[in-house]
């Protein structure tokens, strides 16, 4: 069995086939199936992007599909930058313009004042338009100033309690059992199962 993940990503497509390797699925990317044209994320949230991404795709290819949609939400910024989180600088703008204008935007906000989570909502469509969703979240605080190497986004200035460590600083294999999107594919197993043995 095929099922599409709604990605033209390269590393999020072999995020999701090292995350689920254990299903008995061949995944696929858009580019595999032959689909150039990016569903507009018109959504007002991250579950209804991940969901409107996969209806679209499952409709034009036949396959189920995964989609997801993720960002950051900072309390003290009314949840920004959220489902703008990859637009927060601007459409073109680097992981680093990004994060610097968060940090110029939580200028003087005190440490305990700074939570934020990461959040990934999966969705998983059929062609007939049935839906399965599952979220992930993991709950941390922003840093003064970005610290570490690893990862991309936001994981520079995300600090994560437990490890005393910014996402950025995390071994790739850490970060990627206590991510937001490990979260959500954990959620998501037992349903994408069903749906396969049907």
């Amino acid at each position: 069995m095929k099922i599409l993940v709604a990605t033209h990503n390269k590393g999020k497509l072999r995020e999701y086939t090292e995350l689920l390797a254990d299903l008995p699925v061949e995944w696929v990317s858009l580019s595999d199936v032959g689909i150039q044209r990016d569903v507009e994320e018109t959504g007002e949230t991250f579950e209804a992007n991940a969901r409107l991404k996969a209806t679209v795709y499952a409709r034009q290819s036949g396959l189920l599909t995964l989609a997801d949609d993720s960002g950051l939400e900072v309390e003290v910024l009314d949840g920004a930058p959220g489902i703008q989180s990859a637009r927060y600088a601007g459409p073109d703008a680097s992981d680093k313009e990004r994060y610097r204008l968060l940090l110029a935007n939580l200028e003087g906000i005190p440490d305990e004042e700074r939570q934020a989570r990461f959040v990934c909502v999966i969705a998983v469509a059929d062609h007939q338009g049935e839906v399965v969703t599952a979220e992930g979240v993991r709950e941390g605080r922003i840093t003064r100033e970005p610290r570490g190497n690893h990862g991309f986004g936001y994981d520079p200035v995300f600090w994560v309690p437990e490890y005393q460590a910014t996402m950025a600083e995390l071994e790739p294999e850490v970060k990627n059992r206590l991510s937001h999107r490990a979260l959500a594919v954990e959620a998501i197993r037992p349903k994408l199962e069903k749906l396969i043995e049907n």
